[in-house]
């Protein structure tokens, strides 16, 4: 297959929608990370999705929609929550969770009752979506397990020649996937942590807002995931990555200590080191240095946990974590 480089005119656009429409896959930016659609109201085009990104068919589909109204389209019914959340934060970073209609394929949505839901925040997303005249689904635009795509550079690397075309936008500014909260339950739960924090929606909607526990580490492995990112691995570079926490100049010294004795050993080490920087900054350039890790043919990233003591900072460990497999060394002064 050879991959189309579209632009973001409207022409270049009008032809991916075209694309979507016909049961082919397009990837285009958000202001999340790079996204690769597909008709979701199209089994096939769901299956090509997870063929594609060589994804677990019971991972389900975040469905990208081009207004808010779109939503009853596929919802069973839309509650109160749902309303407000999306007059507060869409177009936005949120995914919401709700019974779905029986019109929206199980192949959309890994099989589960349920429907995510999303209204990016990219000019170009929302026009290609409107021009499909359907709701999109998509999941980062990257192989799966790999660190998700924020320019689509980083999506050529990886679906060169997997898929129809790729709309070549601006870098994602966010950096870091759309926090997925379910409203299926009698408590608004947040299934994966990311931009919009639970302070945020809790003050939308009055009420604490807690995590669901599989984000805390107690996932059962028998049961499908309910949301992206909850049951398989992800986010990770090909380099082995190890991440040090604890009092931040101990880990300084323990990174570099460690980083010279890969070195003497011939091995090629990158390091992630952050100093003052602002959590959100972090996240936007979290996954492209692990990519750029990749890119020099490291042999080991040595990461410096970021403070977890705000949302932000939880979002960033839960996926630094992911991407290390869990490997940690806790470092006391």
């Amino acid at each position: 297959m050879e991959t189309r480089l579209l632009t973001t005119n409207h022409e270049d656009l009008c032809l991916a929608a075209e694309i979507i429409a016909a049961g082919g896959l397009v990837a285009f930016p958000t202001e999340t990370v790079y996204g690769l659609g597909g008709d979701a109201m199209n089994p096939s085009a769901a299956a090509l999705i997870y063929e594609a990104k060589g994804r677990p068919s019971d991972n389900p589909l975040i469905v990208h929609l081009a207004r808010p109204d779109d939503a009853v389209q596929l919802a069973e019914w839309i509650p109160d929550a749902f309303d407000k959340l999306a007059a507060r934060f869409w177009p936005g970073p949120l995914t919401m969770v709700v019974p779905k209609k029986a019109a929206v394929p199980d192949a959309t949505t890994g099989g589960l009752s349920t429907v995510a839901m999303r209204m990016p925040d990219n000019p170009a997303a929302l026009e290609m979506i409107r021009l499909a005249q359907t709701p999109v689904a998509a999941p980062s635009a990257n192989l799966s397990g790999r660190p998700s795509p924020t320019c689509w550079e980083h999506v050529w690397e990886d679906m060169n020649g997997r898929i129809d075309a790729i709309i070549t936008g601006e870098p994602s500014p966010g950096g870091i996937e759309s926090t997925v909260l379910d409203l299926t339950g009698s408590v608004p739960t947040i299934l994966r942590p990311g931009l919009v924090t639970p302070e945020e929606i809790g003050g939308v909607l009055g009420q604490l807002v807690p995590y669901d526990p599989a984000i805390l580490g107690s996932f059962d492995p028998e049961k499908p995931p309910r949301a992206p990112g909850m049951k398989y691995r992800h986010y990770a570079p090909r380099a082995e990555m190890v991440v040090y926490r604890g009092d931040p100049e101990a880990v300084v010294r323990a990174v570099e200590a460690r980083r010279l004795r890969e070195v003497a050993a011939g091995r090629s080490v990158e390091v992630l080191l952050y100093g003052r920087e602002e959590n959100r900054l972090i996240a936007r350039e979290f996954f492209s240095r692990l990519r750029q890790a990749d890119e020099t043919g490291a042999d080991l990233i040595l990461a410096a946990a970021v403070s977890a003591e705000d949302s932000i900072g939880f979002s960033i460990m839960n996926r630094m974590l992911k991407a290390a497999g869990y490997r940690i060394e806790e470092v006391t002064k």
